[in-house]
């Protein structure tokens, strides 16, 4: 019965000590205001049923609330006005040694122009309309047409037009070359240019980026499983495993409030290490979890939440975002 009652007593300290290392209600984290993520700056919304990897987005895109074009420069520039911290942007090589800010794998989705959008030199892309094709209404009218004249960018376009500003730049294949590829041009960039910026996609680019690049913020699938299962085994003591360290972590918000210390201590943690932490909408299953693009999730952010989000739709969530942490009068 004494060797009984001394275990029960040991697994109950054991217990309050895991719980004290990890309660948010002990923690001196001030109330913040999330950071923002605006995936492809200010960009024009679609209709999300059924989506397929090769369904045409501008085809179905919903009546226009701004007059704004994804991975433009003017996109861009109203995502920071609005109040974004960070934007997301993709990126394609061009056959002239550049990197075209550009979502899709090919052209004929957007623009008039056709075939593989690395098959394009980046002069030949800049001639392109990349309004072109957007219609509300199943192809009676185009309202964008014309309007997107001469407004692909090239990636070094932008980080010249926006210096000292965060980026996260998407890989669009999952071929280590291109990894490579761009982690030579970043390699050319200064130390401080290169801590705004994390580079995500596909595992096999994105791990020759870091193998060349040791220093630069990193995201993938298998970069982000590592980390979540090894702070699941080792995050109760306040440890920060090595794989969480220095990076980005896109995570979805029922997945978060698992985290060991969710959402102060959790978010303190990844501070001391250098760890980005941008909120998805909830997981379901199946394919990865969209952003927080129904202004209702922002009711679901703890208060004072200092962490980010990311979101398609910067125009309906940034005045949320604004009223409920405003501040007291």
């Amino acid at each position: 019965m004494r060797k009984q009652t001394i275990s029960l007593v040991g697994i109950f300290v054991a217990a309050a000590g895991i719980w004290l290392n990890n309660t948010a209600l002990l923690s001196s984290r001030p109330a913040g205001t999330p950071a923002v993520l605006a995936h492809r700056g200010m960009a024009q919304d679609f209709n999300r049923k059924d989506l397929g990897s090769d369904t045409c987005t501008a085809k179905r895109m919903l009546p226009p609330r701004h007059p704004f074009l994804e991975n433009t420069i003017p996109s861009m520039k109203a995502a920071f006005a609005l109040g974004a911290d960070a934007l997301e942007l993709d990126v394609h090589p061009t056959t002239d040694g550049k990197f075209a800010v550009f979502h899709d794998w090919t052209l004929d989705c957007r623009t008039e122009g056709q075939g593989e959008t690395r098959a394009h030199a980046m002069s030949e892309l800049k001639t392109l309309d990349v309004g072109y094709d957007y219609t509300a209404d199943g192809g009676k009218t185009f309202p964008f047409r014309g309007k997107g004249i001469g407004m692909m960018p090239s990636l070094d376009e932008v980080l010249q037009h926006f210096p000292n500003r965060r980026f996260n730049i998407n890989i669009k294949s999952n071929d280590p070359k291109e990894g490579e590829t761009l982690a030579a041009w970043l390699a050319t960039l200064a130390l401080a240019e290169r801590a705004g910026l994390t580079v995500y996609g596909g595992d096999r680019p994105i791990a020759a980026v870091k193998s060349a690049l040791p220093d630069m913020r990193i995201l993938s699938r298998a970069s982000l499983t590592r980390c979540i299962l090894r702070y699941a085994g080792l995050g109760w003591s306040g440890y920060v495993p090595e794989a969480c360290r220095q990076g980005t972590l896109l995570i979805p918000i029922n997945v978060a409030q698992w985290l060991w210390g969710w959402p102060d201590r959790f978010l303190d943690r990844m501070d001391s290490v250098d760890t980005r932490i941008y909120l998805l909408g909830p997981y379901a299953g199946g394919g990865f979890s969209q952003g927080f693009d129904d202004p209702e999730l922002i009711n679901q952010l703890p208060d004072g939440y200092s962490g980010g989000i990311s979101t398609d739709t910067l125009d309906l969530v940034m005045p949320i975002i604004k009223r409920r942490f405003a501040p007291p009068a």
